[in-house]
């Protein structure tokens, strides 16, 4: 029997695919053999290729005709033998659908937020998981892995270490803790004014500086870190993936709230206090960092999960201090 042709798409971004890696890794342990193609949108060619998961990755631009077409018609040429969706978008679910894939595996209507998106698939899996992880595990059960996720590991290229090193050395930087204060939308954001005051404590109590990383859209965010800051000195930083890998991976430790960084960060198995608002930890907290006793998630209590988005930070992201931020690291760091 030939070995299974697999096509993995995984758009964006950077929280899901990581998500997706441990579902990904469970295919590829499963058919040592088999050929795994991951599509993606270029931006995340970096961070996918990083995992050394896929035999090949191929970009799409889905909000361009030509290439959503060129894209068919190279899926079509290739001869899957099944699709695994772990997005489940109509953008996701439709280019395996178009390009004729006979087997195209997905999430059913309970599990998918777009309706009717369910129809596009030959396989359609009713998660019982509750988090990401496991849910895009039961996927890849489904065709055919005994066990819903597998082992791996994020390669860090020797140039973004240099890079990195360069940027903390010109800093006089040595022993640091990467704040990521931004977050996909404000209303999962701890206030900027409150990661200000723990870079200063952090300073001032334990010597330890702070690189505030920011993505695309944050840069304003991050500054309001930074100006709260008083005399703690901390430090700016964007990059590549390759190089916010490498700096996370450096780190004392990493605190953000329910964002992409802090999931990278709990993949490199780096120390995360993550601050968790509206969303569910349950869902989407750190993974692997829970299992290895790596990571914490502070939240409220009885707070009602929502992913609704809004302007401004969701009430429960108040009722968390400065002081149980700097504890929770401390209690990390003495386990």
């Amino acid at each position: 029997m030939a070995e299974p042709k697999f096509l993995v798409v995984r758009l964006g971004s950077l929280g899901d695919i990581v998500h997706a890696f441990p579902a990904v890794a469970a295919l590829k342990k499963t058919f040592p053999n088999g050929r795994i193609v991951w599509l993606t949108h270029s931006r995340w060619r970096e961070l996918v290729a990083s995992a050394q998961i896929a035999h090949e990755i191929w970009e799409v631009e889905t909000r361009s005709f030509v290439s959503v077409r060129e894209i068919c018609s190279k899926i079509r040429a290739e001869k899957f033998s099944t699709s695994i969706d772990y997005q489940g978008l109509w953008k996701s679910a439709a280019l395996p659908f178009l390009s004729g894939v006979p087997r195209r595996i997905g999430f059913s209507s309970e599990s998918v937020r777009e309706f009717g998106v369910p129809f596009l698939y030959s396989d359609r899996v009713h998660a019982q998981s509750a988090h990401v992880v496991d849910m895009n595990g039961e996927l890849s059960i489904c065709a055919g892995a005994p066990k819903p996720t597998a082992d791996f590991s994020l390669a860090v290229s020797e140039e973004a270490k240099a890079t990195v090193r360069s940027m903390l050395t010109s800093n006089e930087i040595e022993n640091f803790v990467v704040l990521s204060p931004g977050g996909g939308w404000l209303s999962k954001c701890w206030p900027a004014e409150r990661y200000g005051a723990l870079a200063t404590r952090l300073r001032n109590e334990l010597g330890v500086r702070c690189v505030v990383n920011y993505g695309p859209g944050e840069k304003a965010l991050a500054e309001r870190v930074v100006a709260a800051s008083g005399d703690a000195a901390p430090i700016l930083y964007s990059g590549t993936f390759g190089e916010l890998m490498a700096l996370l991976q450096a780190a004392r430790c990493a605190i953000a709230g329910d964002t992409g960084p802090m999931h990278l960060a709990d993949a490199l198995g780096t120390r995360v206090v993550a601050i968790f608002g509206p969303t569910d930890p349950a869902r989407n907290g750190p993974y692997l960092g829970r299992l290895a006793g790596t990571a914490t998630v502070l939240r409220a209590e009885g707070v009602e999960s929502t992913y609704k988005r809004a302007d401004e930070a969701h009430p429960s992201l108040l009722q968390i201090s400065v002081d149980q931020v700097f504890e929770a690291m401390c209690k990390l760091e003495a386990r």
